[in-house]
């Protein structure tokens, strides 16, 4: 006949510890105690399951001398005042064995009728045992150190392998290939780098952004790529709360801070105008009214200059002659090549207008050796003039056919 208990025995307060359950059996035929460990499958403990073997166990000492050899002497019945009996076994109540400090929480059906039968005992309500929960901590993000975009360090934090972060194909493959461009300007103190121009692309797939600067001879600026594709984000965003520059933020005329450098958007490409305008219920009113400003004011000073074109009517016979001579006397100069004059006047020429500023128009003359100063190269842009600072271009290049 065996009593039977099931108890847990805390030791959570020590490093390593644990609240495992464990059952005490109490033999009635020599009183002796035993306590075995219950193990579950894949506890990850090893498989040793007596605790405390069978034995008859002290509960109080004789109060011996510091002398006594308890490490290598057993306990006698000398040393023991009072053993564990059944009486000191009780639902709902603590027992301390050999030092360990066990709750016993429930017991079987015949040790309930034992203790009915022997002490009177009723009362074996089970305490109900749940385990404490692990603390939760907290995930803290670290902050953003600046390497990388934020979404792909962000994975860093939630996996030991990242995983790159879920990407909108929809989106990716519905603006394949669409750009919008803009043309921009620095907002500096440097009155050097006022005259710089540079191209702002928008990458309406992956919401990126890059800056390129058209390389401009005898300049003392390089060019090139000024920033490669990536996102921007506004000023004042955070790592928890990013906002990044979007379609939307680029009006013309205003200021975009691109990583402490501050931009003008002062012109912008047609296919912009087109694609807001497709898409005007996702834009502000007020950007879309500054492109079409924009374009409008364009096509007016358009208009304004070939309305200033003379009509060379009767004087296009005395224009053809004067080709012919000015071909004639730049036959000298065999160093001019003609085809990188056409090539240089039309890219300058990105409206296509065929009128060019007469600033412009010497710049590009004296970087291609064009003897301007000559007589009746001079005549021929007098003739070929559209008001004071203007020069119908196109027909001062007849005089080089390609």
């Amino acid at each position: 006949q065996v009593l039977r208990f099931y108890a847990t025995w805390d030791d959570t307060k020590n490093m390593f510890g644990e609240n495992l359950p464990y059952i005490i059996h109490y033999y009635l035929a020599d009183d002796t105690v035993e306590v075995r460990e219950v193990h579950e499958k894949n506890d990850g403990r090893d498989p040793f399951p007596v605790l405390i073997k069978r034995q008859r166990l002290p509960k109080t000492l004789v109060d011996t001398k510091n002398t006594f050899p308890s490490c290598v002497l057993e306990i006698s019945d000398q040393e023991v005042l009072e053993w564990y009996t059944a009486k000191d076994f009780a639902v709902g109540k603590s027992t301390n064995l050999l030092g360990r400090t066990f709750f016993i929480y429930d017991c079987d059906e015949f040790t309930r009728n034992f203790y009915r039968d022997k002490f009177g005992i009723t009362d074996f309500q089970p305490v109900e045992i749940k385990k404490k929960p692990p603390e939760e901590v907290p995930q803290v993000i670290p902050p953003y150190n600046g390497f990388g975009f934020l979404e792909d360090s962000l994975q860093n934090c939630f996996s030991l392998f990242p995983k790159p972060p879920k990407k909108d194909i929809v989106k990716m493959l519905e603006n394949a290939h669409k750009v919008l461009r803009y043309q921009v300007v620095l907002e500096t103190p440097n009155p050097e780098d006022r005259k710089r121009r540079f191209i702002l692309s928008y990458f309406l797939s992956t919401d990126m952004i890059s800056i390129y600067e058209p390389p401009v001879r005898n300049s003392g600026i390089t060019g090139g790529k000024y920033l490669r594709k990536t996102r921007v984000a506004k000023p004042g965003s955070t790592a928890d709360n990013v906002t990044y520059y979007g379609p939307s933020d680029f009006a013309i005329g205003a200021t975009i801070e691109v990583f402490g450098h501050r931009f003008v958007i002062v012109g912008a490409d047609e296919f912009v105008l087109k694609y807001m305008e497709s898409n005007a219920e996702r834009f502000p009113p007020a950007t879309l009214q500054s492109l079409r400003d924009h374009f409008h004011q364009q096509q007016v000073v358009k208009e304004a200059d070939s309305s200033a074109i003379p009509t060379l009517g009767t004087s296009r016979q005395d224009l053809d002659e004067l080709i012919a001579q000015v071909q004639g006397e730049l036959t000298h100069h065999k160093y001019l090549n003609n085809r990188d004059i056409w090539e240089a006047f039309l890219q300058c020429d990105k409206d296509g207008s065929g009128i060019m500023d007469k600033a412009k128009f010497f710049s590009l003359c004296e970087n291609l050796s064009v003897p301007t100063s000559a007589t009746l190269v001079n005549k021929l842009i007098e003739l070929c003039s559209c008001g004071e600072d203007k020069i119908c271009y196109l027909d001062f290049l007849r005089a080089f056919p390609a």
